[in-house]
């Protein structure tokens, strides 16, 4: 049976997954690994990726080759996204990723990477559930797609994320509430644009959110001590709850904050500029809540490679 691999090298995490087909067009997941490795870090400011930062990364690539050649990897893709678009030296990364996977990564355009997680995080949900509303939080920048099954019906991606939007507003131990303030204003004019480009997405019946920040909340939100994706997988995080996580964390110096079950220590420093996009949206739109996705960018790589059929299509 054919087994492939994704792996996207990201603004706040280098994350891996090996799968094949599992019958009826989904996918099996072998093993999915994520390793906080702060590539984006600087980038907004400096417009260049920081030598420690590629080091960092293309370490994790190299060991992510040893789980490649475990599972007898026939074919990868290897992504990067919005650090690299915004670094004038990626090339460095991308010859030292390709040493060390032996893969060169693709600069992934912001839509493409917003269609590719749309695909992924939807190919197990009921198309009489949509239309959905997939918002993917990343490091550097946040992906809006909208659609009921198959192809989205539109896609935007804005430059808001948690690394982007810690490094310019939340400066504090913890963040002041003026720092706050302006964290959630900048988010709400981001939210202003979405909307405008893409007026679908105040029709959505169903937000879906994938990626670190609502992964997270919803571990913290239920108190696991171990990571598990089967808690995580489909967790329907209430509005209610993602509150509660972001005043608990964001009034927390980072000291403290590690404590939190569920909160990883290499994200405890930029958890809460995550949370202040998470609860932008879920306010701007009057959400509910989201149901939190474990499938995401790397699933609809993986789909990709093995051809699978677009879920919901024809």
């Amino acid at each position: 049976m054919t087994v492939v691999a994704a792996v996207d090298c990201g603004t706040n995490s280098t994350r891996l997954l090996v799968a094949r087909p599992a019958g009826d067009g989904q996918l099996e997941t072998v093993e999915r690994l994520a390793t906080v490795t702060r590539l984006g870090a600087g980038v907004d400011a400096s417009r260049r990726l920081a030598p420690a930062a590629v080091e960092r990364t293309v370490e994790t690539l190299r060991r992510y080759r040893r789980v490649l050649d475990g599972h007898g990897v026939e074919r990868v893709r290897v992504t990067a996204t919005s650090a690299a678009r915004d670094a004038a030296n990626r090339d460095e990364l991308f010859d030292a990723a390709e040493a060390a996977l032996g893969a060169r990564p693709e600069l992934l355009p912001a839509d493409e990477e917003a269609r590719l997680s749309f695909l992924g995080a939807t190919a197990e949900l009921d198309a009489a559930d949509g239309p959905f509303l997939v918002v993917d939080i990343g490091g550097g920048s946040t992906e809006f797609a909208v659609g009921s099954g198959g192809e989205p019906e539109g896609v935007i991606s804005v430059d808001l994320g948690c690394v982007r939007l810690t490094e310019q507003y939340l400066h504090g131990d913890p963040p002041a509430p003026e720092e706050l303030s302006a964290a959630l204003s900048v988010a709400e004019a981001h939210l202003d644009d979405v909307v405008r480009e893409l007026p679908a997405t105040r029709e959505a019946a169903l937000m879906v959110g994938l990626a670190g920040t609502v992964t997270t909340v919803a571990a913290v939100e239920q108190g696991l001590a171990a990571y598990d994706p089967d808690r995580i997988h489909h967790f329907h995080l209430s509005r209610a709850a993602a509150e509660d996580v972001f005043r608990t964390l964001a009034t927390e110096a980072r000291r403290d904050r590690v404590h939190n079950p569920g909160l990883e220590e290499a994200r405890a420093d930029v958890i809460v500029g995550g949370c202040c996009v998470l609860v932008a949206v879920l306010r701007y739109f009057d959400l509910p809540g989201c149901l939190v996705s474990e499938a995401d960018i790397l699933d609809g790589l993986a789909r990709s490679l093995l051809g699978l059929p677009v879920p919901g299509a024809g």
